[in-house]
């Protein structure tokens, strides 16, 4: 039986275990989660995340999450790609601040073909991407802007046309994308060492220590 939240504790009807919820979690965030993460399903160390870029976890605009979800969204700790499997759970959830969320985590997952694939399953209408795309701007508006260079050094930007210096293998298909390929009109990504672009019509991510730039 799933947990519920009472009183600001998690309580089981079945199951004497009770996992501490902050008490200042708004009610209607609360009875919305049903005492679980809106990511993985965690029931314990629960606590409201505003969805970037707003900064109040209102019903609307925040979700509940657990204390390693927490660490995952904040920044805190280093993305682990393991644990954000459960992102191809809350993909789908009819929660439209769950769901940018998700989506704004699994563009913080370049190196990861799962990731980019379930990305580009979800649909967001355009306030959604609106506000998806705005919380990814924002947090890169606050870090150190890092310049995006080549193998040679020589600085790349979105439209440029690069190619391999070694062949790669390429997560998640059965293909081998092999050196000296053409990769054109590449977009740069929030991780200056991968840039984005297509190889046979599939969507990849590419460390940047790997192309070099022509053209």
């Amino acid at each position: 039986m799933r947990p519920r939240v009472r009183g600001g504790m998690v309580r089981a009807d079945s199951d004497p275990l009770e996992a501490a919820v902050n008490p200042d979690l708004n009610p209607e965030l609360s009875n919305r989660a049903d005492g679980a993460c809106e990511l993985c399903g965690a029931a314990e160390q629960l606590d409201a995340f505003p969805v970037p870029p707003h900064a109040e976890a209102t019903a609307e605009h925040g979700v509940v999450l657990c204390a390693t979800c927490l660490g995952q969204a904040r920044g805190d700790a280093e993305l682990d790609a393991t644990h954000l499997f459960c992102l191809q759970g809350s993909a789908w959830s009819e929660v439209q601040a769950v769901q940018i969320l998700t989506w704004q985590l699994l563009h913080r997952l370049p190196g990861e073909a799962w990731a980019l694939e379930l990305r580009e399953q979800i649909w967001l209408d355009d306030a959604a991407r609106a506000w998806a795309e705005a919380g990814l701007k924002g947090a890169a508006a606050s870090e150190d802007q890092v310049a995006v260079v080549d193998s040679n050094g020589t600085p790349l930007a979105n439209g440029d046309s690069v190619s391999l210096i070694k062949s790669l293998d390429v997560k998640g298909t059965s293909f081998v994308a092999k050196r000296g390929t053409a990769v054109r009109n590449i977009r740069l990504t929030e991780d200056p060492t991968h840039v984005q672009g297509k190889v046979n019509g599939v969507t990849i991510y590419i460390k940047t220590e790997y192309v070099k730039k022509i053209g």
